[in-house]
């Protein structure tokens, strides 16, 4: 395993700031990194469908939706900012991925939809992230896999409770 590219500055940090618990920086620090690497990996693909990262996120939690969707929930089932989401938005109605619709229980807020070409998107591009990710942790045991989603689950849940707050 590659040595810890952080190492020297987390060291720095705790020279300079004892009193400072380092801990979280370092949980978050990597959780970063990883997907900072993992954007990297998948820049290509995404690239390819002319389409963002974000935005592939966006057309890929409507392809199974069932419905149309509140923009507002749908944000928040992302953990997005409405306004982040609206920017996504706005570029894939433009592309003819998504499409609005008047909601019929509240003028406010529209109704979002994927289109068959979202659809298609969505259709042609996860296959071959899938197969980018898992050749990326191919070298973990099923038992690591594991692990690895559950500690990971147990920080999503302890931040989305703090954030929640």
């Amino acid at each position: 395993m590659a040595a810890d590219p952080h190492a020297e500055i987390r060291e720095r940090w705790l020279r300079a700031r004892p009193e400072l618990d380092f801990g979280p920086a370092e949980l978050f620090g990597l959780v970063k990194h990883t997907q900072a690497m993992l954007d990297l990996l998948l820049e290509p693909v995404f690239e390819a469908a002319s389409l963002s990262s974000a935005e592939f996120d966006v057309l890929f939690q409507l392809r199974h939706a069932g419905e149309p969707t509140i923009a507002r929930r749908l944000a928040l089932s992302m953990g997005r900012s409405p306004a982040a989401l609206s920017k996504s938005l706005a570029k894939l109605e433009q592309r003819g991925m998504v499409r609005r619709e008047a909601n019929p229980s509240d003028r406010r807020a529209a109704l979002v939809a994927i289109t068959e070409a979202g659809e298609a998107a969505v259709d042609e591009i996860f296959p071959r992230r899938l197969t980018l990710e898992g050749e990326a942790v191919a070298s973990l045991t099923p038992g690591e896999r594991a692990d690895v989603a559950a500690a990971l689950q147990l920080l999503s849940q302890a931040v989305e409770s703090h954030a929640r707050r």
